[in-house]
């Protein structure tokens, strides 16, 4: 859409990371995108270079809470919360909302790999409803085409924007634009 866009992964996992790491050895990889990965004091230097750079900045915090997660939840302009459409996932989110709300961040749920209809995604979002929790109107299905890119080091804007995959993701960034503007 025209952004320049940082990823910065401070999740020990360091998913994130590898997936730059591949990206960086593409040469099919637009240039326009820039992934770092750090971890304690290097995170706040780490941040204010990519908000120096780039329109947006997203993290990949740790699915536990540690000072890491705290540090990026504080200076977030919003804190988006991926989970698969499962009430597991749901309560795993738990701290990550506490969090926010102890920083008065504002949250936003998102269904990743979910079914396009089922009983237990329906049960999900009246839950998510009824605790006044803000789901996207969009989800991010299962889909094959999401991991096929991943494991190139590109995104689906890169390898499939024609698809169900490539459409689900521009409605996705076309609705966390609108929340941040």
């Amino acid at each position: 859409m025209g952004a320049r866009v940082g990823l910065l992964d401070i999740d020990p996992q360091g998913t994130l990371g590898a997936w730059g790491r591949l990206r960086a050895a593409n040469p099919r990889a637009r240039a326009d995108l820039a992934v770092e990965s750090v971890s304690g004091w290097r995170l706040g230097n780490a941040l204010e270079s990519l908000r120096g750079s780039c329109d947006l900045v997203l993290i990949d915090t740790p699915p536990v809470l540690d000072s890491n997660a705290r540090r990026a939840i504080r200076g977030a302009d919003l804190v988006l919360i991926p989970l698969n459409p499962t009430p597991p996932d749901l309560w795993a989110a738990e701290g990550t909302l506490t969090l926010a709300t102890e920083e008065r961040r504002p949250v936003a749920l998102m269904f990743n790999r979910a079914p396009a209809a089922s009983r237990l995604r329906r049960r999900l979002e009246a839950e998510i409803t009824a605790r006044r929790l803000q789901l996207l109107d969009t989800a991010l299905g299962n889909r094959a085409a999401y991991a096929n890119s991943f494991a190139d080091g590109l995104g689906i804007a890169e390898t499939t924007p024609a698809t169900l995959a490539g459409q689900e993701i521009m409605a996705a960034a076309e609705r966390l634009r609108a929340l941040l503007s």
